[in-house]
């Protein structure tokens, strides 16, 4: 009998050890970072995979070894795992990549539309993106709208520039549907806030007009100012006389220079020889050109030039305006 209890004494004893040991190899797991280097690793978990297939992929990355410790803590610790590209950091424990990959902190990259830039332009800019997957043919980019749900008669003008955050596998085709959504918000939004009384029948003049002061000064202290100058000269019958239309109609014969016998040349955008608006929008405006177009600065000028120190000089005639020109030549 005493025997049958010494060899129970042994036996739970063996196992209070055993237990121990256990307990502390699985402390030891727990406090004991993944081998991720100082520069961090990125770590891409697809849609479905969990459990064991998550440490089977980890492991082949060599980040740890498998063992019966990520199944206690998997089974101690349920979570629901978010498929997405994750930034792992050096030092992070078992127990903080789980958090990590549960809690959908997924790598987010940019992608800055910028204001002034043309629909070519910034469709070009989409396709060079080597973080977006490509669904839209960068030879057929006039057909991008089409190919992505959009009805849009003419695409210049009708995505908002903004910088807009995505994961990895979103595709071009998103970021163009998201930018066009924007505007339309945007459009609608300085719509509905217009002043009274404006030569403007549409919010697609509105469009038009902002892209215009877009081109026009990257001053957000002008645009109001030259919103203000066009709306006078539409309510007069006179022609805006805008560079930038000019320069859209010339398409690709634009060599940097714009010369007298392109002011003289007509084309629907050409200012010079045609009064109202283009036709289009000459370039995707900004929140801050639409804001200007819908409420123009009060004022009497009809006239501006460049100063030759980044902004412009207003006139309210004709006489002055030309004095202005001439102190610009002579800066110059």
């Amino acid at each position: 009998m005493k025997k049958v209890l010494l060899l129970l004494v042994l036996l739970l004893l063996l196992l209070s050890v055993s237990a121990w040991q256990g307990w502390k190899r699985y402390q030891d797991f727990l406090q004991t970072p993944l081998n991720i280097t100082e520069g961090g690793q990125v770590f891409q978990l697809e849609p479905g995979t969990h459990g064991a297939a998550i440490v089977e992929q980890i492991s082949d990355m060599g980040l740890t070894r498998p063992g019966w410790e990520w199944r206690v803590l998997m089974k101690l610790e349920p979570r629901v795992y978010r498929a997405g590209e994750y930034r792992l950091s050096a030092g992070i424990t078992p127990r903080e990549l789980l958090e990590i990959l549960s809690g959908g902190r997924v790598v987010q990259y940019r992608f800055t539309l910028v204001e002034g830039w043309t629909f070519r332009q910034f469709a070009v800019a989409l396709a060079a993106n080597t973080d977006l997957d490509h669904v839209l043919d960068p030879q057929a980019i006039d057909l991008w709208p089409t190919a992505s749900g959009l009805e849009l008669g003419h695409p210049e003008g009708w995505f908002l520039p903004e910088t807009y955050l995505f994961t990895r596998g979103d595709s071009d085709r998103d970021i163009l549907v998201r930018a066009h959504a924007a505007m339309t918000n945007a459009l609608e939004d300085a719509w509905e806030g217009r002043a009274e009384d404006l030569p403007i029948e549409t919010p697609y003049e509105l469009l038009i007009l902002a892209s215009i002061i877009e081109k026009e000064t990257s001053l957000d202290s002008e645009r109001r100012q030259i919103a203000g100058v066009f709306i006078r000269r539409l309510q007069k019958g006179m022609r805006l006389q805008t560079d930038p239309t000019v320069i859209y109609g010339l398409g690709d014969t634009y060599d940097g220079d714009i010369r007298r016998r392109d002011l003289r040349t007509d084309t629907p955008y050409n200012t010079y020889t045609r009064h109202g608006l283009p036709p289009t929008p000459i370039a995707l405006p900004g929140r801050a050109s639409l804001a200007a177009a819908a409420d123009p600065a009060p004022g009497e000028a009809l006239y501006f030039v460049a100063n030759g120190l980044g902004g412009h000089t207003f006139s309210e005639t004709l006489e002055a305006h030309q004095q202005a020109v001439r102190k610009l030549i002579e800066r110059n």
